[in-house]
């Protein structure tokens, strides 16, 4: 016969010292409590079940009594008589007050704060708010497993009648959040990939931007009889030329160039993609740069701001000073610069897309499906920028060969 074990005191439980190693204060039944080195007093269970010796971990003194303790072991040994394992029915506890724990919001602020540090605060701050607003009122709540397209589809209808804009770029966000929750083992499936086609269609506004050779050579005619801030014309006439996006070029500073390597190195955090970006600078890049070093070139900003030398310049004053040229924003705009190299490019210099991809930095992989790098096709960028550098000049004085091109629906750049 099995030794009769005593049962405990509550004063036993609560007096009961830690020793240098752990030990078991036994109550029968299989239930005892376990006490550790570090002063732990924690409940155990020891059963048989199917032949096999288990343990079942319950909670610590301090959060149960023995009174309830002993209640625990009693409900177990009832499901043991009935051939059920208590550890699987804590197990399957567990796993729903996780899956009830894990809801969308939970793991949309734990996606968000996992990769904000490769965006920037703008655009993170603008994913947050989008997210507050829009979906997590309606699903916030709700555990992950639970979301079903059906109604995912129904929030995002709602943004839609709004913006179907932005109920695009909602389901884009919520894409990445289940494929995280995927990764990290929450959900098997993702009910935002199969939205993709379902969303109205958006119908894309092109970026204002000459592309027939004699309205370039009318704009470019322009900005060289601009009669405003130095700063502000040096800025206009770099912008065809480069044609970096808006905020890379009024951010621009002088460490970032080299004038030896004819070389604009942009680093990651100004980038949109989040990777630094190296433009090869043409021999006219380089003069105007010259040009306006000896009036900026102490301070920080290649474009200083007017009012204060430590901001760069405002994100409005290319587009004021096109306006101010007679340019209204149905025909130029400063991102339309990227717009305009791109085209004229590719279909009057016929340099390969890649190439042209490449020195806008968007991040298209390659034929062997590498991601964009700062130093991808740079030779054929260097030929390309001083080609086509070439080609502006020539418009201007009429000697390029004009070439009349289509207007064609270019992409969003």
């Amino acid at each position: 016969m099995p030794r009769r074990v005593k049962p405990l005191s509550d004063i036993q439980v609560r007096t009961a010292k830690p020793q240098t190693k752990p030990y078991k204060l036994a109550d029968g039944g299989g239930l005892y409590l376990l006490v550790t080195p570090s002063g732990g007093r924690l409940w155990r269970l020891d059963y048989r079940f199917e032949k096999k010796r288990k343990t079942l971990y319950l909670k610590s003194y301090s959060d149960i009594t023995l009174a309830d303790a002993r209640k625990a072991r009693d409900d177990a040994r009832k499901l043991i008589a009935n051939g059920i394992d208590p550890n699987e029915i804590k197990k399957t506890q567990k796993n729903i007050e996780q899956a009830q724990s894990e809801t969308f919001q939970l793991i949309a602020i734990e996606w968000h704060t996992t990769f904000k540090s490769k965006w920037t605060e703008k655009h993170s701050e603008r994913l947050l708010t989008r997210l507050e607003q829009d979906i997590f009122p309606f699903l916030g709540d709700i555990p992950i497993k639970e979301i079903k397209a059906p109604a995912l589809l129904e929030v995002l209808r709602r943004v839609e009648i709004r913006s179907i804009e932005q109920a695009h770029k909602l389901r884009g966000t919520c894409n990445q959040i289940f494929q995280y929750a995927i990764a990290s083992g929450r959900v098997e499936s993702n009910p935002a990939a199969g939205l993709q086609g379902i969303l109205r269609p958006i119908k894309h506004k092109h970026m204002a931007a000459p592309t027939e050779p004699k309205e370039v050579a009318q704009l470019l005619r322009a900005i060289d009889a601009f009669t405003g801030s130095f700063v502000v014309k040096c800025a206009l006439q770099l912008a065809p030329m480069v044609f970096v996006r808006p905020g890379e070029l009024r951010k621009a500073e002088w460490s970032e160039i080299d004038f030896d390597k004819a070389e604009w190195s942009i680093p990651a955090h100004k980038m949109k993609m989040r990777e630094p970006h190296l433009v090869p600078l043409s021999t006219q890049a380089i003069e105007v740069f010259k040009k306006i070093h000896p009036l900026t070139g102490s301070g920080q900003y290649v474009f200083p701001s007017r009012n204060s030398p430590l901001k760069p310049m405002s994100d409005n004053t290319i587009n004021a000073s096109l306006r101010r040229l007679g340019f209204d924003k149905d025909e130029i705009t400063g991102h339309g610069f990227r717009a305009m190299a791109r085209t004229m490019i590719h279909e009057i210099l016929h340099f390969e897309p890649d190439a042209i991809e490449a020195q806008l930095a968007h991040a298209v992989p390659d034929r062997l499906g590498r991601a964009y790098n700062r130093t991808q096709h740079l030779a054929e960028r260097q030929k390309m920028m001083q080609e086509w550098t070439d080609y502006l000049d020539g418009l201007k004085e009429n000697m390029a060969k004009v070439i009349p091109i289509s207007r064609i629906g270019n992409r969003r750049l």
